[in-house]
């Protein structure tokens, strides 16, 4: 997808109890990682993050999302993954209102809110995600911060202008983009918010 004209890479890491599914395992992220600098974003959907954040750090992620809805206290999550140079960044579920990660934004460097459940691919787009991407841009602006906010879960080129225009930074595809013979064309697409 590199070639193809990604300019970052996102990668879900599941444990099989966050959500049921497993997905990609921390040495695959590091043998990727030796053939491309492009930069890493790993969305850790697991009940315990802090177990991941030294082994993703050494696999080469630039940025480390975890979830709000995990077990594990997110100001400890946050200063970890700080602690080795690494932007934190902080995704929650579709039925977790967006008031459950603004306490945190000032401390973060990516919001995502999900647009589908977590852990599957393939799903259809939830509309109301538009809203939250709408509040959360709002709500950065008025703390002066710069903030990423990244879409992740049935996003489409016909989605993408309308993200972007409500304050998205970071469009998430893994449908669109594999399915299509034309990834390039699906990437630009994306990228420019152009349907």
């Amino acid at each position: 997808m590199v070639d193809a004209g990604a300019d970052m890479l996102h990668f879900d890491v599941m444990d099989g109890e966050f959500v049921p599914n497993f997905a990609i395992s921390p040495p695959l992220i590091a043998a990727v990682r030796q053939i491309t600098e492009i930069p890493y974003d790993v969305h850790i959907m697991v009940t315990h993050p802090l177990r991941y954040i030294d082994t993703l750090a050494e696999a080469g992620a630039d940025f480390i999302t975890f979830h709000i809805e995990s077990s594990d206290e997110p100001n400890e999550v946050i200063s970890a993954i700080k602690a080795h140079n690494i932007k934190p960044g902080l995704a929650f579920s579709p039925k977790t209102p967006t008031s459950a990660v603004t306490p945190y934004l000032s401390d973060v460097d990516l919001i995502l809110p999900m647009s589908v459940e977590p852990g599957f691919g393939g799903q259809t787009f939830q509309p109301s995600t538009f809203e939250k991407i709408a509040e959360l841009h709002q709500t950065a602006q008025k703390l002066g911060q710069r903030l990423d906010i990244s879409i992740d879960g049935g996003v489409t080129t016909e989605i993408a202008p309308r993200a972007i225009r409500e304050g998205a930074t970071i469009l998430v595809a893994g449908t669109a983009i594999f399915r299509s013979q034309q990834p390039e064309t699906v990437i630009e697409k994306l990228r420019t918010g152009n349907e």
